[in-house]
């Protein structure tokens, strides 16, 4: 469940999900379009800002964002020790040649990965999935059976997180899940992907026998409003994109990944 769901007073609760996602289309084309640790750590400052502004702080270094804090150093790491190198050595052990170049690419690329994963995870649990499916389907216009899968699917998040605990707790009562924790984690992994396949047939039937396939116009039972505050948020995104880009430039540091 999003803490959207659970507190409905947040900010950025009420604003447009389409418009929450397009905010943070602009940043990530220019993390993209170049590999510096000038615009990532510019674009990570402005988001810890942003974020704190509008009452995420702690949502920031929560235990929901642990993920990219810990996905992102390792990325870096293996930068640094498989990277190509340039520059001036500093450790060379076999196949791994630690050079200046390779740790400013780590560098870089860990500030990048928290700077796309960072907004993306925060502003998709700011998202309600049904505010969500409202979204795609009047305002992008999207089809209404892609958007009722797609709705059911994160509806379905949940529960699969439960029936992880679940599958956990019944192996441990039947004795076999004390040994091995890889072998346990693989056929757990299985069990989960099985019961998955098997709800996810069940409700594909469900919904289907209640009319969700059909074609022809749908309506919706709330109305997916997309006004200035949307415009807003979506122009803060563009900002921060021009700030990072400019202060790569301003530096020298704008590294274009395929010059």
């Amino acid at each position: 469940m999003s803490i959207a769901a659970i507190r409905p007073g947040l900010p950025l609760a009420t604003i447009n999900p389409v418009a929450k996602i397009a905010a943070t289309v602009p940043l990530s084309i220019v993390l993209v379009l170049t590999l510096d640790a000038v615009s990532a750590a510019v674009a990570i400052a402005c988001e810890l800002v942003l974020f704190s502004a509008v009452g995420l702080g702690r949502l920031l270094w929560s235990r929901r964002t642990l993920p990219v804090w810990i996905a992102a150093p390792l990325t870096g790491i293996s930068m640094v020790l498989y990277g190509a190198p340039s520059g001036a050595v500093l450790w060379d052990f076999g196949v791994i040649h630690v050079t200046e170049g390779s740790v400013q690419i780590g560098i870089a690329t860990t500030l990048r990965v928290i700077a796309i994963a960072l907004p993306a995870v925060v502003i998709f649990l700011t998202i309600d999935p049904t505010d969500l499916a409202d979204g795609l389907a009047q305002t992008l216009r999207l089809p209404a059976r892609f958007v009722l899968g797609a709705l059911a699917a994160l509806r379905l998040v949940g529960s699969s997180i439960d029936d992880w605990r679940t599958l956990s707790l019944a192996r441990r009562a039947r004795g076999i899940a004390d040994h091995g924790v890889i072998r346990r984690g693989l056929g757990q992994a299985f069990a989960l992907l099985v019961l998955a396949i098997r709800r996810g047939s069940t409700l594909a039937t469900a919904m289907e026998s209640r009319g969700f396939g059909a074609p022809g116009a749908r309506t919706w039972a709330r109305v997916a409003h997309f006004g200035g505050r949307e415009w807003v948020v979506i122009a803060v995104g563009c900002v921060v994109a021009a700030i990072s880009a400019a202060a790569a430039v301003a530096t020298g540091s704008w590294n274009v990944i395929w010059a």
